[in-house]
């Protein structure tokens, strides 16, 4: 439970939490592995699990026409839901894969929610770390409408570059919303 208790540790890094609170949030934890290249949830799942990437790179993604899009990318500790389908209890046209061999954090939704009205600071800590997903998408959609490709691109690097260049080309294409072939051609021009 080694990787746990780091996990808790960076949730008490965005908010301060009891031990009986961190207690409580450990005993929901479970620990999830899955090779590289496979589905931690399938398009037409309805999703019930808070996910968070203790090692490994993840993706959100889903076909449109025929495209396999990429939507998000998950490096360590960062969250990773469709929250499109947890807080509506739909199912979702959206799944998520692994890029590497990935562990994560699985944390059962249900019991969270219900730990929310025993402690406060609880729900505060998963509302800071639902608003810092809700920014980093809002940022994402906006880096689409304001940046250029290239720009995206260095965004990207710099979050994680050394991840970055294990991450399949046509992945990145699609996060950035350009071809592969553009993507190759930037590439070259900032190497």
């Amino acid at each position: 439970m080694e990787q746990v208790d780091k996990f808790l540790n960076y949730l008490s890094g965005i908010t301060p939490i009891s031990p009986k609170a961190g207690e409580e949030i450990k005993n929901l934890c479970s620990i999830v592995s899955i090779k590289k290249n496979k589905n931690l949830q399938t398009i037409g799942q309805t999703c019930r699990t808070i996910y968070f990437v203790l090692e490994g790179t993840a993706r959100i993604h889903y076909f449109k026409e025929d495209k396999d899009v990429t939507e998000y990318f998950a490096f360590e500790n960062d969250l990773i839901i469709r929250a499109e389908s947890l807080f509506t209890g739909r199912p979702s046209h959206k799944a998520i894969q692994t890029i590497s061999d990935t562990t994560f954090i699985a944390i059962p939704a249900n019991s969270l929610f219900e730990l929310f009205d025993r402690y406060h600071e609880v729900e505060r800590l998963f509302r800071k770390v639902v608003e810092r997903s809700y920014v980093e998408t809002i940022n994402r959609l906006e880096s689409l409408q304001f940046h250029t490709a290239e720009e995206r691109y260095l965004a990207l690097l710099q979050k994680s570059p050394v991840v970055i260049r294990e991450i399949p080309l046509k992945y990145i294409a699609s996060y950035l919303g350009i071809t592969q072939v553009s993507l190759s051609r930037l590439r070259a021009a900032i190497s």
